[in-house]
């Protein structure tokens, strides 16, 4: 008996078109779909056969009834078999390349379809990996991707981080767990001659946000003597970054208490604690604040969370993004530097610019663009698929 009698079949409506799929797209959505009673009453994460409307397999997926991407696909082979030899392999070819880019095991391992393991996020810190399985098929098949996680990196400790909106959507509950080994406290991370703490099991995300090292790094080229502002710091991500490239100060601003006393951790790791304060506070209130002091820095950085996680969010998320550059342009010394962040991937590139631009105009400042950046090569993007491609790291210059 064949692997394809015995799992259950799922099959696209006569009208939908399959080229798509078979060019590499990996989500089918529920009105792509046959859905009938069978298909309805199967178990979230379940794995099936995809056809098209006319019966030629598409390859395996792993189906959620209850979820608008009703089927992800898993191999376009019918015939493979997702078990801990499957995972192996393709966590194998996701290393080979973040052990080509780094020669310090803290990146980025598994960005989700890109690395073809859909809604799967693994985030390395050295013998540490925080799991994030934003998908019901990860959370049915856990104990298999954990098995094969250990034995393809040598990680000797693994936390499964259940917190998120994707997990939601998927009906998934939010538990955060240590699931191998044991975590003693935060990770110290080594990036961009700063020492950054993640708090892998409390912290937001997996800890700390590998995607925006490469902007970090831009951002330090721009702070050697600069006095710094960094909105919406989170653990000191840009500020510790210039601070380890020069600059005179640093000021980190976040809404999170512990997020900026992990941040105070790495500047005294850094031995650059006479150089760094914070401020907690709302990060609107505070540029405002800072605006009546009569405060301007060199170098300011925002990079808030995705104030348009979703396109029902959109023109939301965009007027904000442009009260963010508006607010944040009135604190820029002349000549000095601006750089504004978004990793909402409903804003695409070409919408989130417009509102920076039209936030720095009517501040009434004028502006260079002189460089714009995204996520590192450890976020890979899959080319099918636009979520893959969210963040997006504008550096401007402001003259005036």
């Amino acid at each position: 008996m064949t692997q394809e009698s015995i799992l259950p079949t799922i099959r696209l409506l006569p009208k939908t078109d399959a080229r798509p799929l078979r060019r590499g797209s990996p989500w089918v959505f529920a009105n792509e779909l046959v859905v009938d009673r069978r298909t309805r009453n199967l178990t979230p994460g379940t794995i099936a056969l995809l056809e098209d409307g006319e019966r030629r397999a598409l390859g395996l997926v792993a189906v959620n009834p209850t979820s608008k991407i009703i089927a992800r696909m898993l191999d376009r082979d019918p015939g493979a078999v997702i078990d801990t030899a499957w995972f192996a392999a393709r966590i194998r070819t996701a290393l080979a390349l973040r052990t080509r880019l780094f020669d310090t095991p803290f990146y980025r391992l598994i960005h989700a379809e890109a690395d073809g393991l859909p809604g799967i996020v693994i985030d390395r810190f050295g013998d540490t990996a925080v799991i994030q399985p934003n998908a019901a098929w990860a959370e049915l098949h856990l104990d298999a991707l954990i098995a094969a996680l250990v034995e393809v990196t040598g990680v000797t400790a693994v936390v499964k981080n259940a917190t998120g909106r994707a997990r939601t959507l998927e009906g998934l509950d939010e538990e955060t767990a240590v699931v191998a080994g044991q975590i003693d406290g935060p990770v110290a991370v080594s990036m961009n001659g700063a020492t950054y703490m993640a708090d892998v099991l409390g912290g937001q995300k997996t800890g700390l946000f590998f995607d925006q090292r490469p902007n970090h790094a831009f951002a330090a080229r721009l702070a050697d003597g600069a006095r710094v502002l960094d909105v919406f710091s989170h653990v000191g991500g840009f500020a510790l970054a210039a601070l380890a490239a020069g600059a005179t100060q640093a000021l980190a601003v976040d809404g999170s208490a512990p997020a900026l006393e992990l941040a105070e951790q790495g500047a005294a790791q850094g031995g650059m604690s006479d150089r760094f304060a914070t401020r907690k506070g709302d990060a609107f209130e505070v540029m405002a604040e800072l605006a009546q002091e009569g405060e301007h820095f060199d170098l300011v950085i925002c990079d808030p969370p995705a104030f348009a996680p979703n396109k029902q969010a959109l023109e939301a998320g965009v007027r904000a993004y442009e009260r963010v550059a508006r607010l944040a342009s009135a604190l820029v010394a002349p000549g000095g530097y601006l750089v504004l962040c978004s990793c909402s991937h409903a804003a695409d590139l070409a919408r989130f610019r417009g509102a920076c631009n039209s936030g720095i105009g009517r501040a009434g400042r004028s502006a260079q663009l002189i460089h714009t950046g995204f996520a590192g090569a450890d976020h890979p993007q899959l080319p099918q698929l636009a979520e893959t491609g969210y963040l997006k790291a504008l550096f401007y210059r402001l003259n005036g």
